[in-house]
């Protein structure tokens, strides 16, 4: 094979790869790690996302919405009627990701309509409060006393 040809095929192997690892970059970057304190839940690692909405499911059945347009939604607990019990949470938000829009609309923009919108991250989960406060639950291990 000529020279040429060989460096070629080198110089489109590494564009491939680092394609690739950029790709993947931009699709594990938003990976929302839930924290929570005594009364409040957030998450951590929120780089590349926005427009989040955090909704909250009570033990008693109510709901309850928090919505950040940059940054992390925080749920807080408030008030001395906080209920124990498991609380259920979905996070949905913008991702800097453009996707290609698969059904396009007549946004009614002309010239300036998109064929893209942003990628999205949903992630769903629960956390436990007890006396009042958000706890960690102790793990729960089987163990062999005979």
């Amino acid at each position: 094979m000529f020279p040429v040809l060989k460096r070629a095929q080198g110089y489109l192997g590494a564009i491939a790869t680092v394609t690739i690892i950029a790709t993947a970059g931009a699709v594990w970057a938003a990976n929302p790690v839930k924290q929570h304190n005594s009364n409040a839940v957030w998450f951590e690692n929120w780089t590349g996302l926005s427009n989040a909405t955090l909704v909250v499911s009570l033990p008693n059945g109510e709901v309850t919405t928090v919505y950040a347009e940059s940054g992390t939604p925080v749920f807080q607990l408030s008030g001395s009627d906080v209920l124990d019990g498991i609380y259920r949470f979905e996070l949905n938000a913008a991702t800097e990701e453009q996707v290609k829009a698969t059904n396009q609309l007549n946004s009614g923009r002309g010239d300036s309509a998109k064929d893209t919108h942003a990628g999205s991250y949903h992630s769903n989960g629960h956390f436990t409060v007890s006396r009042g406060v958000i706890i960690t639950p102790e793990a729960i291990s089987e163990t062999d006393d005979g």
